[in-house]
């Protein structure tokens, strides 16, 4: 799964790395990101791809309420084309999330070490996701959330979690994002062909357990 992640890069880094053509947010950083917290992604809107906060925690527009949200903060890449709350989403509303890297949990039940997983180089990378709006038709502005796709582990990862979510190469960006591209099977293979394994992994401080800590400190390494 992915329970929490880090972002950091300001808006000129990310436009050197992203396919983003305008932004309509406000960038700061974030050393600890947690699911009901606003979130960077990019998204296709009209032919250009926009760069916008989501509410991390995905809300399908047949909702009674948000609080469903807390429940779908991951969607398994085994199963999203056909979970009724995932399914219109992941043919429609495709989204690419910004991280430089993310927790996980290892250890027996007690004693559990975070570790901070990113790229070797340190650069950001993007997770696979999905996007929707939710609330009234005169309702303004709509609540936008998002949901991570998550796959098996790699290789690499393997002996901290058995999940990982879905980070793609560069060469997938402009595919996924493609409104126009609703061939559930391309898509799928998009998710399966197109992942970025090479990653890295030290432990980390126990204070990012807190969601209150939000500072660089959170990914200095310790022993683990």
């Amino acid at each position: 799964m992915c329970g929490r992640f880090v972002g950091y890069r300001n808006l000129d880094e990310l436009k050197e790395i992203f396919p983003i053509d305008r932004s309509a947010c406000e960038v700061t950083a974030n050393y600890n990101v947690a699911p009901s917290q606003e979130i960077l992604a990019i998204f296709n809107n009209e032919g250009e791809n926009w760069l916008d906060k989501f509410h991390w925690g995905l809300v399908p527009f047949w909702a009674k309420d948000t609080a469903i949200g807390n429940r779908m903060i991951n969607a398994r890449a085994e199963t999203v084309a056909e979970k009724p709350s995932f399914k219109n989403a992941f043919k429609k509303r495709r989204c690419l999330i910004i991280a430089d890297g993310f927790y996980e949990w290892k250890g027996p039940k007690g004693q559990k070490q975070p570790m901070f997983i990113t790229r070797p180089d340190k650069k950001p990378f993007a997770f696979a996701g999905l996007w929707e709006t939710w609330g009234k038709k005169d309702q303004d502005p709509l609540y936008k959330s998002c949901t991570i796709i998550t796959t098996k582990a790699c290789e690499a990862l393997r002996h901290i979690h058995h999940r990982m979510p879905v980070i793609f190469k560069p060469e997938a960006y402009e595919s996924w994002l493609n409104p126009a591209n609703q061939d559930v099977n391309a898509l799928k293979n998009i998710l399966q062909q197109a992942l970025l394994t090479d990653l890295v992994s030290y432990p980390v401080s126990k204070r990012v357990n807190a969601t209150g800590n939000k500072d660089a400190a959170c990914i200095d390494p310790v022993e683990g």
